[in-house]
């Protein structure tokens, strides 16, 4: 089967979240499986300086209003690409959607991008039967699809985050080459604008979304005002939950690390513990608790939570990290509680890829207080590290963390710790759960053997996107 995968992220040459992890790890598990996957993307400097060029798809004097642009054949290491070169769009200053004066032109160029290669294939003969879009960025490709002429390929949008939509004036449906009968309910009109992720969501064969429990979110109380059309379209919405790419994300690997480590040798991962503390300008306390955040500073991921728990974890003897950038108040509380806790509280404002591992390979606890949580990879590398999450019980957070509990003990299934309620208090109290835990060193060890050996790879999420596709009927294809 010939898939393209449509995305505005590609670890590592541009990542601002996990899409782009999904994006590196995901199309290399189902071309393993046997599958024809490859990639558009933009062509961003950052990609066409690290990939293999291997000549022009196709060259359009305008599009979207951005000028001339062409559609690049390219090759990352084992993933064959697709690149929309369009400069005025793309070979920019401030990131993938940094400038936002022209954000739903640029991605509707990306959009229209896909569903060309969908009906018409590259010059080579290769065409896809599935176009999969991910995120708003690539929402209105289903619509070009749909509105378009010629051969119809297949169509999938997967929701990493239902917050962020793509919601854009209307009087710009012709400058995104939209016909006039694409603004209704039933198109891409959105409560009078064109929604991108709403169109999407509303023409595309399949639905997916990052996990089981979000799925059923996203119909109730979760889907940011599109409650009512995931409801109605429940029979073709999936969740799927995300996996962890090991080749990057392995104690036993990772290059970051003073020390490696593994399941079998537990006790090489201690050296990781004092480096960090160094780097991070806490005291090299061995017995002090040391908890950590990995999160964007933003009131859905709850770092307010954390916020209001920082002087009780000091009392209590702990340490804390937090790595992370986002709302300025809460970078600013952050620093302030650093400036009051030295040598206990340490921040990093901003994101370090190796920073990142290194916290995964040194803290105790990793907190992950979402309000709401599509997947989240962290809970997922923290486990993998020997890291015990501390999540709050939403989305793929109740999927993949087994809280502790005396049942939970007793079976040797508890992999972390859950709370329910988003407030400071209840996000105390499982800290304080963690923190008796802690003083018992033979049971901490079983969760964290048991969360270590915990697997998330990538081949059943991989299996289930083609079995996903399966279910398309094949017209037009």
């Amino acid at each position: 089967m010939n898939i393209l995968f449509v995305a505005s992220e590609l670890f590592p040459y541009v990542k601002t979240g996990g899409l782009g992890d999904v994006m590196a790890a995901l199309p290399r598990a189902m071309r393993a499986l046997g599958a024809e996957v490859r990639l558009l993307l933009p062509a961003y400097p950052a990609l066409l300086e690290a990939v293999e060029l291997q000549g022009e798809v196709t060259a359009l004097p305008e599009l979207m209003g951005g000028g001339p642009a062409r559609i690049l054949r390219a090759e990352a290491p084992g993933l064959p690409l697709y690149l929309l070169d369009q400069p005025a769009f793309f070979d920019r200053p401030g990131g993938p959607y940094g400038q936002p004066e022209d954000l739903a032109h640029r991605f509707a160029a990306l959009s229209w991008a896909a569903s060309f290669l969908g009906r018409v294939g590259d010059v080579a003969g290769w065409r896809p039967e599935v176009l999969h879009g991910h995120d708003w960025h690539t929402g209105l490709m289903p619509a070009y699809v749909a509105y378009g002429e010629g051969p119809r390929p297949a169509t999938v949008m997967t929701i990493h985050n239902i917050a962020f939509q793509g919601r854009f004036s209307a009087a710009l449906l012709s400058e995104l080459w939209l016909p006039r009968h694409a603004l209704t309910p039933e198109g891409v009109e959105f409560h009078g604008d064109i929604g991108f992720l709403k169109g999407g969501l509303r023409l595309a064969d399949r639905i997916s979304t990052v996990s089981p429990t979000y799925a059923r979110e996203i119909q109730l109380a979760g889907g940011h005002g599109l409650e009512g059309l995931l409801a109605h379209r429940r029979g073709d919405l999936h969740g799927i939950l995300n996996g962890v790419d090991r080749t990057v994300w392995s104690p036993a690997k990772d290059a970051h690390l003073v020390s490696r480590y593994d399941l079998k040798h537990p006790g090489r991962r201690a050296p990781n513990r004092p480096d960090f503390q160094r780097r991070m300008g806490l005291q090299e306390d061995p017995g002090a608790p040391l908890f950590a955040a990995i999160s964007r500073l933003d009131p859905l991921k709850g770092l307010d939570l954390v916020l209001d728990n920082v002087d009780h974890l000091v009392s209590q003897g702990a340490q804390l990290a937090v790595i992370g950038t986002g709302d300025p108040h809460a970078e600013g509380a952050f620093r302030q509680a650093a400036q009051r806790h030295p040598g206990r509280v340490a921040v990093f404002i901003g994101y370090d890829e190796a920073l990142a591992h290194r916290t995964f390979a040194a803290a105790d606890v990793i907190l992950v207080p979402s309000r709401q949580e599509p997947c989240g990879l962290t809970q997922l590398y923290a486990q993998g590290y020997g890291a015990l999450p501390l999540v709050r019980r939403t989305g793929g957070l109740a999927d993949t963390v087994v809280g502790v509990t005396p049942e939970t003990l007793a079976d040797d299934t508890a992999t972390g710790f859950q709370f329910d309620w988003a407030t400071g208090w209840a996000l105390g109290e499982a800290i304080n759960e963690a923190l008796r835990l802690f003083r018992d060193p033979a049971t901490w060890r079983q969760v964290q053997r048991r969360g270590m050996a915990t697997e998330f790879g990538w081949e059943g999420p991989a299996r289930a996107y083609l079995d996903l596709y399966a279910t398309i009927p094949p017209e037009g294809i």
